[in-house]
């Protein structure tokens, strides 16, 4: 029964949130035409900012829902590659991830202000009593905006500051702070790079080495095809030492051209995945359901 309620629950939050392009809050025929040759252009690695000025950028998100998807929200669950699969080391992991947009282009800069908030949990859903391993709880409040070059859309920008624990006391207690700096690049509408910095203050007893294994930062490529059918992202976060990357990869095919939701598969291999176990190498695929932020969003 219980696991029936979780899977109801995200399937409701995931209609709730579910939302379309960006670029149906445009109301210029002109900007709707430049962005459906820009889909359609067959030269997909060539650079094409999708033209549009700054006023119709911050029009388009000033109209554009102050609550919605901030990062990939899923279900999904799955196998570990590098042990025995038993009923002890199948799991599920869910994600809900939000953020609420708490003015318009009104501040200097032309800058957003928006609150996020992600929760990420591990289920042990086929052992005995599926008890939940752990949850992460990441909390942020910043200030974001649209980077123009010659009334084209090149990218955006973000500073956040971020809480993450795992809501624990005494030997399992995880929690750190940071300052976050991210940016997204779009190569063109098909293509953009993001990445994200963070300055760290770790202070949670039991985790002063988190960084060793988290890193500093990411950096993700991802693309999506035309009426985004296909989206594929490959996520690199080197952490200590070199060469020694956190790599996570994910295919996710749009099942309604109506509705934003995705079959979703995704594979990650290194340190850090979870908070308690932040220190314990993991390598796993997991496949589920998922629902997207929009491509061209400013988060």
């Amino acid at each position: 029964m219980k696991k029936n309620i979780f899977f109801i629950l995200f399937i409701l939050v995931t209609n709730f949130l579910s939302a379309q392009d960006d670029i149906i809050f445009l109301d210029n025929d002109t900007i709707r035409q430049e962005y459906d040759r820009a889909m359609n252009d067959p030269h997909i690695f060539k650079p094409r900012h999708f033209k549009m000025t700054e006023e119709e950028a911050i029009r388009m998100a000033d109209r554009l829902p102050a609550f919605a998807v901030y990062r990939d929200t899923y279900f999904i669950t799955g196998v570990p590659l590098n042990k025995e699969i038993t009923s002890n080391s199948a799991d599920v992991t869910f994600q809900i991830s939000i953020r609420q947009r708490l003015t318009k282009s009104i501040l200097p800069f032309k800058t957003f202000a928006y609150l996020t908030y992600t929760q990420k949990s591990f289920w042990d859903i086929y052992a005995e009593s599926s008890p939940f391993r752990d949850t992460n709880y990441n909390p942020g409040i910043g200030l974001g905006k649209y980077l123009f070059h010659d009334k084209r859309v090149v990218g955006s920008v973000m500073g956040q500051i971020k809480h993450e624990s795992n809501g624990r006391d005494e030997e399992s207690s995880r929690s750190w702070n940071y300052l976050s700096l991210s940016a997204k690049y779009f190569f063109n509408a098909r293509f953009n790079v993001s990445g994200e910095f963070w300055i760290p203050y770790v202070d949670g007893g039991n985790n002063k080495d988190l960084i060793d294994y988290r890193g500093i930062g990411y950096i993700a490529i991802n693309y999506i095809s035309y009426k985004s059918k296909w989206w594929l992202s490959a996520e690199l976060n080197p952490k200590k030492g070199l060469g020694n990357v956190n790599t996570t990869l994910t295919a996710a095919f749009r099942m309604s051209a109506k509705s934003n939701q995705y079959l979703f598969a995704r594979f990650y291999q290194g340190y850090g995945e979870s908070l308690l176990n932040y220190n314990e190498y993991a390598m796993n695929f997991r496949i589920g359901i998922c629902i997207k932020p929009d491509f061209y969003s400013i988060f």
